[in-house]
């Protein structure tokens, strides 16, 4: 845009933008003025329009114009401009009344607060916009305005402030920062009626404290802060009073963890925290769960903040373990959302002692953690009326999943051994009238911390997988479906009592069988192959069986895949004799199909049994997972996949054919290659391929020579064509 349009065509665009019935006229006229936007004489075209104040629409364009051109075109301006453009604004936000719109007033404060940070020769910007409208009540909302977003700004990336920039602003915030306390004390006095006004005054604050120019030992003293601990202590207090309360101490207290250089701010914010129990209590009471979070805010921030100190003097001054029930209070509410927010101090906490490595310090905390585990154990509960298996992806899901992790990292301060226990006594403790759900997240817990259970655990263990082993037909799906995940999660404590393996393959045999268990089953299969490797071997094929019915039992392709490198890592430990006719079972239930599509199928449905890349995922699984143990001098077992590659093409498997050895594995070159070409304009399948001859070739070494030579002619055929 070469010249400046004049501001008629301005106003008539941006009408033309919110009131165009045409949505052609709409996106010409955005068009035309992003163009003006970009342009230099957006200043000229902003500031006029400002000063017409003629709708809030001309308006909001103006001020958003203004804050985008300080924030991304600053250089475009001489420095001999600044100083105009800064009186300009100053006369804009002087021209605020109670009729601009709030989205205005915020644009036009951070256009002014952006301008002061880039603007070096205006050297005490805090203290100049103070004492301009310091003095004026109705100012003082926008004034609150820009001096709580010039801090935030100051790390804004779009304003590309250097290091030493910075380090003036920030030199430039200490000074100024006793005349920003004194002016937050005297506005809380003069609008302390005002709901909107004290929320900037304690936005402000904790912008300040964000930055850490906020004088401590000042604030710590003063009548603000006992005036925000009030908000937080009166149950009447508007909510946006509260949010903006905790908003505010949360701030301080992020700035009190270094203890001995804020060591007054950190006393008074300690004593005001402790006073706000009863006030989290009236929430419940109240069923406020926005302020109950904010207690827990608090509650927690402040167990961060003297972390160090709890951990290394427990129970001594600010070290007091009194906060630790506090949160545990809050961990109880009702709501899972209130327990999540703790989270994050309890995996520091259990970080912190495990680096610390004191079985003296770990009894001290571990009444806290059992409780903790006992509470998160009662919110992992699934509704009564539940039905079907506990669901995967949504909030409480996932609040589940995190509940797991966070049993997993702090569970070594009690004991798994104490923890399974806790969660069984729980189970045996149940009358007769208890609801399933109690049972369920008890199985829950213990599968979270299956596998840190000693192996050679003899005591309570065994009765467990007795119980679920002895499960009635008509427990609910959910019990079963975790005590099967619990079964699995055990796989290592299968290990060490090989006398229940059979028991337990039994088990889950069954399980998968019904639609509901088949993929939880497997998985729980897969993890029992992947750990008891050698005791598998007597048992493998069972597990051949399994998977050649696989397909009839509603199991996932991911699980299918999952047990198929089980049962590959089962086949690496067994007799080397025994692997190449292994190998040869496995792999025929995934050639054959793969074959008949191949070779007849024309029609491809992603991820069903017609798909190519759901037998060639199978069969990659195999060979990613077969490490046979080849002794020197003897041959790999599955060199017979490559010792005769001349066949041109691969033959039909039919159910009725039976291959020997050599001549069924000299089918799978031939067999991957006719699918290379027959899909070769199909990235998704060629890649499948690829990586099934990379594995295949992998786990044979060396001895896999033979099928260089027709590979590297293939792939010269391809990049020719």
């Amino acid at each position: 845009m070469e010249l400046a349009p004049p501001i008629e065509a301005v106003c008539q665009a941006i009408h033309s933008l919110y009131h165009n019935p045409d949505p052609g006229g709409k996106e010409k006229a955005s068009i035309w003025l992003g163009a003006l936007q970009k342009s230099v004489h957006a200043w000229v075209s902003a500031d006029d329009l400002l000063q017409r104040n003629i709708d809030v629409e001309t308006c909001y364009f103006a001020a958003q114009t203004m804050r985008t051109k300080i924030q991304y075109a600053f250089h475009e301006l001489p420095i001999t401009a600044h100083g105009s453009l800064r009186d300009s604004l100053l006369q804009h936000i002087a021209n605020i009344n109670e009729d601009t719109n709030q989205v205005i007033i915020t644009q036009l404060c951070l256009a002014l607060a952006d301008l002061a940070l880039q603007m070096a020769s205006w050297n005490e910007a805090v203290k100049d916009l103070i004492l301009r409208f310091g003095e004026d009540v109705h100012r003082i909302p926008p004034l609150l305005e820009i001096l709580t977003v010039m801090p935030e700004e100051v790390t804004s990336r779009s304003l590309r402030l250097g290091a030493n920039r910075r380090s003036e602003i920030h030199d430039a915030f200490d000074n100024a920062a006793p005349f920003v306390l004194q002016l937050l004390n005297a506005s809380m006095d003069s609008f302390a009626s005002d709901p909107r006004v004290l929320v900037r005054i304690m936005r402000c604050l904790g912008s300040w404290f964000n930055i850490g120019a906020i004088p401590t030992s000042d604030v710590a003293h003063s009548k603000l802060l006992v005036n925000v601990f009030q908000a937080l202590v009166d149950s009447k207090t508007p909510s946006m009073v509260h949010d903006a309360a905790t908003d505010c101490i949360c701030a301080a207290l992020l700035l009190v963890e270094n203890i001995h250089k804020h060591a007054a701010l950190t006393q008074s914010l300690y004593q005001g925290v402790l006073t706000l129990s009863e006030a989290y209590h009236m929430s419940v009471a109240e069923e406020d769960i926005d302020k109950s979070i904010n207690y827990c805010r608090i509650f927690t921030e402040l167990a961060e903040s003297m972390l160090e100190i709890i951990v290394a003097s427990p129970g001594q001054g600010f070290g007091d373990l009194i906060i630790l029930d506090m949160i545990l209070t809050c961990v109880g509410h009702h709501d899972y959302e209130v327990a999540e927010i703790s989270f994050n101090f309890w995996y520091r906490l259990s970080e912190e002692l495990y680096k610390k490595n004191d079985d003296q310090f770990n009894s001290i905390f571990c009444p806290y953690i059992e409780r903790l585990i006992t509470a998160l154990c009662k919110h992992c509960q699934l509704e009564p009326d539940h039905e079907g298996n506990p669901e995967e992806g949504d909030d409480f899901s996932e609040f589940r999943t995190r509940v797991s992790d966070l049993v997993k990292d702090v569970v070594f301060l009690v004991g798994s051994s104490n923890c399974f226990k806790q969660m069984f006594n729980n189970l045996q403790s149940q009358s007769t009238v208890s609801t399933w759900d109690v049972s369920e997240a008890s199985l829950f817990i213990m599968a979270a911390v299956a596998k840190i259970i000693i192996p050679d655990e003899n005591e309570i263990v065994p009765r467990v997988v007795e119980a679920i082993l002895n499960l009635p037909d008509n427990v609910h799906i959910a019990v079963k479906y975790t005590s099967t995940q619990l079964m699995g999660e055990l796989c290592e404590w299968i290990e060490r009592h090989p006398q229940m393996l059979e028991p337990v393959l039994n088990y889950l045999l069954s399980c998968m069988q019904q639609k509901r268990l088949a993929n939880v089953a497997a998985t729980a299969l897969q993890n029992i192959c992947s750990t008891c490797r050698d005791q598998m071997g007597a048992h493998f094929q069972g597990l051949i069986q399994i998977i050649q019915a696989m397909d009839t039992f509603h199991v996932s392709n991911d699980c299918a895949v999952g047990l198929l490198k089980g049962a590959a890592l089962i086949l690496g430990k067994m007799p080397q004799e025994n692997v190449a006719e292994g190998l040869k079972q496995l792999c025929a239930i995934q050639l054959t199909p793969l074959s008949q599509i191949v070779h007849t199928a024309d029609l491809l449905r992603d991820g069903s049994k017609g798909d190519p890349t759901v037998w060639l995922d199978r069969l990659a699984a195999i060979f990613r997972n077969l490490n046979p143990i080849v002794t020197n001098g003897h041959t790999h077992p599955c060199q017979s996949l490559v010792e005769d590659v001349s066949c041109p093409k691969c033959e039909r498997f039919g159910d009725s054919v039976s291959f020997s050895v050599v001549s069924f594995t000299t089918q799978v070159w031939p067999l991957l290659s006719s699918a290379c070409t027959k899909y070769q304009n199909d990235v998704r399948i060629t890649e499948r391929c690829c990586r099934c001859i990379r594995f295949t070739i992998r786990c044979v070494g060396k001895q896999s020579a033979p099928i260089l030579q027709p590979l590297v002619k293939q792939v010269f055929d391809r990049q020719r064509n």
